[in-house]
């Protein structure tokens, strides 16, 4: 019992010792608490003070500006009222002004009316005294003057006339002169013919080829007619279309660079150097159209003036022709005012149609402006290059400029050879007439004209009927050319029959 009893009290004592500490602990959190509460107490009436101290500020300043505002409204209302006073006072003195400027008009009426009765009166006496009426007097003082000023005016407009052709005869005489001095440049007669220098005498034997296969096949896919033994060392192309002679030398000097001389690879070579050809056309084309400075020229139009590099007109080269042509119509235009960029691009593609007259029917110079016309060249541009001759009015100064230049640039000593155009023509002829047969694959005039060589094809033309188409052809030239000595027709009927071993 007494140990419970110990316990009991020990027990007892614990609790009031932890309970006196609790006290101590929460009296001292309590004290604390009243100090930082009073410390936060201080600090927020710091802060509302300083709070109201910016508020009044802030409605100081707000109070200071709504009177200066006030004020500014005052002073604006102040001279608007002004203004309005001196408005009205304007207007009253408008309306012032205005009634007087009444009164006066009323007063220039009356004195018009008084003005016009009185010239009427006049106007009646001065009839009575002439025996006139107005329209009478005017029309014969309008003859009287008429007829003294027309013979002046007729003088005068002689006189004029006849300085104009003296100064212009004159003036075009240095333009002309100064454009010829200023654009001089040297002339080559082009030839029909080619040659080409051979290494030894068996290439020579190799161009020939069996049974001359090799020079046969050659001058059937080129249609040019190659001569081995006219010049010793040297092979001749003869043709008198550039296009082609150009065709067969760059065959010829490929094949003799290469050795591979047979019929099949003359026909892929030829076929290799007319692509090269066409590549050189356009190429030609566009350097032209750089030289004399023309820029947007349609792609087709440089095609065809590409072409005119391997044309020729009595021996001139029609390309350098052109070319030559533009850089003398640009200073003659700027002499005399024309358009510049106009006459050049028209002296630049006046003879395009010269590539297409063995396609076309017509003369040239028409062929030319309806192809300037299909591909979108300007329109001012196509009338000067149909108008470059004289079968057709010239209607444009730039066409009289073509006109001009074109004769200067052909009517120099040297610059054509007429025999070689007439030559050319005759070549022309005799192919075109050769083609009118149907059933004619292509020909070709060689042997300076003494022979034309007619290929068919071979589904449409029998054995028979070529011996027939011969005598036909030799008939028609008959006919239809004149000619020295005799053509020779040569129709050939080829038929060839391929297969692969595989």
């Amino acid at each position: 019992m007494l140990a419970v009893v110990l316990a009991i009290v020990g027990l007892a004592a614990g609790f009031g010792a932890n309970m006196a500490i609790n006290k101590q602990r929460v009296g001292s959190a309590e004290e604390k608490a009243k100090k930082e509460l009073a410390k936060a107490k201080k600090e927020a009436d710091k802060m509302i003070e300083q709070a109201r101290e910016d508020a009044n500020k802030a409605v100081d300043e707000t109070r200071k500006e709504e009177q200066s505002r006030r004020r500014e409204l005052k002073d604006l209302e102040k001279r608007l009222i002004t203004r309005e006073e001196a408005l009205d006072k304007k207007l009253d003195e408008l309306d012032k002004r205005g009634e007087k400027l009444r009164k006066n008009e009323e007063e220039v009426d009356q004195l018009k009316n008084e003005i016009r009765e009185i010239r009427k009166k006049q106007q009646d006496k001065l009839e009575k005294i002439a025996k006139l009426s107005k329209a009478d007097a005017t029309d014969k003082l309008m003859q009287m003057t008429e007829r003294d000023v027309k013979h002046d005016l007729m003088g005068l407009i002689e006189k004029l006339q006849n300085e104009a052709r003296d100064n212009a005869e004159e003036k075009a005489a240095v333009i002309l002169t100064t454009a010829m001095e200023r654009m001089a440049s040297e002339v080559t007669a082009e030839r029909t013919v080619t040659s080409i220098k051979l290494e030894d005498d068996e290439m020579k034997g190799r161009i020939i080829g069996k049974e001359g296969r090799n020079i046969q096949a050659l001058q059937r896919a080129t249609g040019v007619d190659i001569m081995v033994d006219d010049t010793p060392g040297y092979v001749v192309l003869s043709s008198f279309d550039p296009v082609r002679r150009e065709v067969a030398r760059r065959s010829m000097e490929m094949l003799m660079k290469d050795g591979r001389i047979h019929p099949g690879r003359i026909e892929e070579v030829v076929a290799k150097a007319q692509k090269a050809v066409e590549k050189d056309v356009i190429r030609a084309g566009e350097d032209a159209a750089r030289e004399v400075g023309i820029v947007g020229i349609p792609k087709e139009i440089l095609q065809l003036l590409g072409e005119l590099k391997y044309r020729t007109s009595y021996g001139q080269n029609v390309l350098k022709h052109s070319t030559e042509m533009a850089h003398i119509a640009a200073v003659i235009a700027e002499e005399v005012g024309a358009d510049v960029k106009t006459a050049k691009y028209s002296a630049l593609v006046h003879d395009i149609g010269k590539a297409l007259t063995h396609k076309m029917e017509g003369k040239h110079h028409h062929i030319s402006g309806e192809i300037l016309r299909k591909y979108g060249a300007p329109e001012e541009v196509a009338l000067a290059a149909e108008q470059h001759h004289d079968d057709v009015e010239a209607t444009t100064v730039e066409a009289l400029v073509v006109r001009t230049v074109d004769a200067i640039s052909a009517a120099r000593p040297g610059a054509r050879n007429i025999s070689a155009e007439n030559f050319a023509e005759r070549m022309k002829d005799l192919e075109n007439v050769a083609n009118s047969f149907k059933g004619i694959e292509k020909s070709y005039a060689i042997s300076a004209g003494r022979e034309v060589r007619v290929f068919v094809k071979p589904q449409s033309i029998d054995d028979l009927s070529a011996i027939k188409l011969a005598r036909d052809i030799a008939t028609k030239i008959e006919s239809t050319m004149q000619y020295p000595g005799t053509i020779k027709v040569n129709v050939i009927r080829e038929t060839r029959a391929v297969e692969f071993a595989k």
